[in-house]
């Protein structure tokens, strides 16, 4: 199995001996969360109402769960399967289910902002998160995302977060242990991306901070020829900042960067309409892969002149002026759903 480790620090050789500050590995967790078979105490579980709020509850002996029409005693829901449409005390109606990523997500403990169902899975399938692959994440927040990265790489890849902010740290701990379990193949580092990556050939990169930028050469040191590396920002300002260091790169080519709108509909009888809240812009994601090094000067040089369209240059058009589209209305633009 292949682990990645950091590269040494400067300091005398007794600094360099002592345990690393923040380098976790994960032990002591639960086993993987059951997902078929009876419920059994120490589940969470997702509870619907009949108004369609949603509450995610532990199962311990002896709770009573309240909503807000009624409550349910855990002893009738334990040893049953989940997929339940049960009565409160005040005859409310409840599903019960075992929650799945993207029901989890919107409730996970948090103390930041998480990266959105929605955005998780472009960012999986556009950097082609694979299972055996070697991959690095620079800001955990609350482990969302790492729990979505740690399902993709599966047992036989690894798994390298880099956060520097410590209470973060213990809450995607705590979250990994829960919602995920035991997860060998993961360590935590405490500390900052630019000198906390590894100066090791890995597969897939992906930075999820404020100011990406200054992580880019760091980043490109680290990634094998061929790997690919994506990073997420919420703002236009700091993806035009960031699209000038990926440019200045030679080695990072075919930058793409997209954004992800969802809408759900009400689709009830004899109405079907949009609802009225969709999950808008929540961040840019912007991936590129990584070449081989450049030996000739000439393709070198080539490399890293500016593409047809930088600085303001207008692009040659074929055939027809398009039609120009309407501008995106705000109203609505939510980037979380109603919570319960």
């Amino acid at each position: 199995m292949f682990f990645l480790f950091p590269s040494p620090r400067s300091g005398t050789q007794a600094d360099r001996q002592k345990p690393r500050k923040g380098k976790k590995l994960m032990s002591g967790t639960p086993s993987q969360p059951k997902m078929t078979g009876p419920i059994e105490l120490g589940e969470t579980l997702l509870f619907i109402d009949e108004k369609g709020r949603e509450y995610l509850r532990q199962v311990r002996a002896g709770r009573r769960l309240s909503f807000k029409k009624g409550h349910l005693d855990v002893d009738q829901i334990v040893g049953r399967p989940d997929g339940l449409k049960m009565r409160t005390s005040q005859g409310g109606t409840v599903y019960i289910f075992r929650p799945t990523y993207d029901r989890l997500i919107t409730h996970l403990p948090r103390k930041a902002q998480v990266i959105y169902p929605k955005d998780s899975g472009s960012i999986l399938t556009q950097l082609d998160v694979y299972p055996g692959a070697r991959v690095i994440e620079s800001g955990v927040g609350p482990g969302a995302m790492t729990i979505a990265l740690l399902r993709a790489v599966g047992p036989t890849g690894s798994l390298v977060s880099i956060e520097r902010r410590e209470d973060h740290i213990e809450m995607a701990r705590e979250n990994i242990a829960m919602f995920h379990g035991d997860a060998p193949n993961w360590s935590l580092v405490l500390g900052d991306a630019e000198e906390e990556i590894p100066e090791r050939e890995v597969d897939r990169i992906l930075l999820d901070m404020p100011d990406p930028a200054p992580v880019i050469p760091a980043a490109v040191q680290a990634l094998r020829p061929g790997g690919m590396l994506a990073c997420w920002v919420p703002t236009t300002l700091q993806l035009d900042t960031l699209g000038a260091a990926v440019r200045a790169e030679p080695l990072l080519v075919e930058a793409r960067t997209s954004e992800i709108l969802q809408r759900y509909w009400h689709v009830a009888y004899n109405s079907v309409r949009p609802d009225h809240r969709m999950v808008g812009h929540t961040g840019f994601l912007m991936t590129a892969w990584r070449l081989a090094e450049i030996d000739d000067p000439e393709v070198r040089a080539d490399s890293s002149s500016e593409p047809p369209g930088a600085e303001g240059e207008t692009l040659p058009t074929e055939g027809k002026d398009e039609p120009s589209l309407p501008a995106a209305s705000d109203h609505d633009n939510n980037p979380d759903r109603e919570s319960p």
